[in-house]
């Protein structure tokens, strides 16, 4: 039996951050492989800033060289009133029947599913498993011990909190304004992505 993270954003672009951070929590969490899942531009919560051609070359350069990263488009095929990651965990899960499968997420995501905020956040909760990364000014097991929906499922496995050495900040909201007021995040993101946001003149 394996253990596969999953590991869902926009990544537009993806980072140099993204990949310290999938690659910190397959070390640490002992993951056999972290699939890069984008998620859908038709999502109504979502507005991206390039297409979805960009952004998934963007994550195949990214990734190249490194045999525990996988990437899939399953999201980005999938309409945007459909997607829920209930449903999306129960596509890997059929996937992948004889490995564990993990949801990573940040400190603040788990704030929102906590409160309700998610689609079938209680099955969600009850029936799948989470590495929960930390942020800045959240208590994470306090989250979980004021939540019914988390505190009712936390036994001990549902959660792989990882509060030590794991929150920087640098997002690709502030890279792609880097980028549009002519600045140089040249060492935020991967140099062969640099080179593609330039001579593709995206985040102008």
């Amino acid at each position: 039996m394996g253990k596969i993270g999953i590991y869902g954003s926009s990544f537009d672009p993806i980072t140099n951050v993204h990949l310290w951070t999938a690659s910190t929590v397959a070390h640490r969490c002992k993951l056999d492989k972290v699939i890069f899942l984008p998620c859908s531009n038709k999502r109504p919560d979502k507005s991206m800033n390039v297409s979805d051609e960009h952004r998934w070359n963007m994550i195949l350069l990214a990734i190249a060289g490194n045999d525990k990263f996988v990437p899939d488009d399953y999201e980005m095929k999938q309409a945007g009133w459909e997607i829920a990651t209930y449903l999306t965990l129960q596509h890997f899960k059929n996937k992948f029947p004889d490995d564990e499968i993990y949801f990573i997420m940040g400190a603040d995501l788990l704030l929102d599913i906590g409160a309700g905020r998610w689609k079938k956040s209680e099955e969600l909760i009850r029936e799948n498993k989470f590495i929960v990364m930390a942020r800045d000014g959240i208590n994470m097991l306090s989250a979980i011990s004021k939540s019914p929906i988390l505190r009712n499922a936390d036994d001990g496995h549902t959660f792989h909190l990882i509060d030590k050495g794991l929150a920087m900040e640098i997002s690709s909201t502030y890279i792609r304004e880097e980028f549009r007021l002519g600045g140089e995040p040249r060492y935020l993101v991967p140099d062969n992505c640099y080179s593609y946001i330039k001579n593709h003149q995206l985040y102008k």
